[in-house]
């Protein structure tokens, strides 16, 4: 077995015993590296302390890992220009803090005969966050609500099947683009 000592150095070719005995002498381990290699490779090292090691870097990886939420803002097609601001506020608030935004207007009754006026607040709430967030999902009508998903900018976007140039935002289907 090949032999490397705390510093990484080789210390040649070992028969198992030996190494075993000369771990021991140090107050180390033994510990196979990389047991597939001919002849295999093994370490001397404190295991315990490698264990340790390890999990201090896992945790400071899953500490510094940011997980993107799924914020969802709701509104309906009556809103007041005022209650249309907060929420761009707050969905500029989301996006700034890394997060993905869904933007959904509610219809209720009759007023699923215009959606027009909803694709009109979803038009200005994507003008609204232009600066901090573009459009990831055009607008789709799912049952009574009529939604957008933004997400942050600076995030890298998704590649296309090709593997080439991020894939293009398609554009709202407004009642103007319809007939093109």
């Amino acid at each position: 077995m090949r032999v490397l000592d705390e510093d990484g150095n080789q210390l040649g070719v070992l028969p198992t015993n030996e190494a075993l005995r000369q771990a021991h002498e140090r107050g180390l381990d033994l510990v196979e590296v990389a047991p597939t290699s001919t002849p295999p490779v093994a370490k001397y090292l404190n295991y315990g302390q490698y264990k340790y090691e390890l999990q201090k870097k896992e945790k400071d990886a899953r500490k510094r890992q940011k997980t993107a939420d799924l914020k969802e803002l709701r509104c309906t097609p009556k809103i007041g220009d005022a209650d249309l601001q907060t929420k761009i506020r707050q969905a500029q608030k989301f996006l700034g803090a890394g997060d993905r935004v869904k933007f959904s207007v509610k219809f209720r009754g009759r007023e699923m005969t215009h959606p027009e006026i909803g694709q009109g607040i979803l038009r200005r709430v994507i003008e609204g966050v232009a600066e901090v967030g573009q459009l990831e999902r055009p607008s789709l009508l799912e049952g009574r609500f009529l939604s957008i998903q933004l997400i942050p900018l600076g995030r890298p976007r998704a590649r296309d099947e090709a593997g080439g140039n991020p894939a293009e935002t398609p554009e709202p289907v407004t009642e103007a683009t319809k007939g093109e």
